[in-house]
């Protein structure tokens, strides 16, 4: 049996969200899911060799069901709540500029074939992704978290440093999608 259902409009899970933050706030907890790689790393005993790691990640477990419920969401909404046959909806003019990049099925699925299959993995793609994930967790680290983090997080407690954590974001991502990516490809 498929059911298919419609993806949520913003009037509907941005208040959801909001219920979440308020919630979180009350109870004297941060959101975020960089803070769970520390987590992680601290259950499989990596305060043995680091300070970093060692605290006392029982405290912090409960943001490990975030994750969790992310992932079983994601799964539960790619293989059950999408319509047969969905397209994204991208823009003409960005569709084509990743196709002149080489992604020819650009709008037919949110993961490119190009970069996220095993067939078409290959050395570079190997060395994006291994320097991608190094640069997000470098990143995630330095700023004291990920953009979920200072994004819904941070801004809802008003803390400048995430405020300017997200502009840095912003940022970043211009240079990424305007600059690097095009040389990339």
């Amino acid at each position: 049996m498929e059911i298919i259902l419609k993806p949520w409009p913003w009037y509907v899970s941005g208040p959801l969200i909001a219920i979440i933050m308020f919630l979180l706030i009350f109870a004297g907890k941060k959101f975020g899911i960089s803070s769970n790689m520390r987590t992680l790393c601290s259950i499989a005993g990596a305060g043995k060799f680091s300070t970093f790691f060692n605290y006392d990640w029982r405290s912090e477990s409960w943001n490990l069901m975030v994750v969790l419920g992310a992932i079983l969401g994601g799964f539960l909404a790619a293989n059950y709540l999408v319509e047969p046959n969905f397209q994204v909806n991208l823009n003409p003019e960005v569709v084509n500029q990743l196709d002149s990049y080489g992604f020819s099925e650009a709008g037919k699925d949110f993961l490119p074939a190009e970069l996220f299959s095993w067939k078409n993995l290959d050395p570079k793609n190997i060395v994006l992704l291994l320097a991608g994930g190094f640069l997000i967790g470098f990143g995630s680290r330095y700023a004291g978290g990920c953009t979920s983090g200072h994004g819904i997080s941070g801004l809802s407690n008003f803390q400048l440093p995430s405020l300017v954590a997200v502009i840095g974001f912003f940022i970043g991502g211009l240079i990424m999608v305007h600059l690097v990516f095009p040389l990339i490809f």
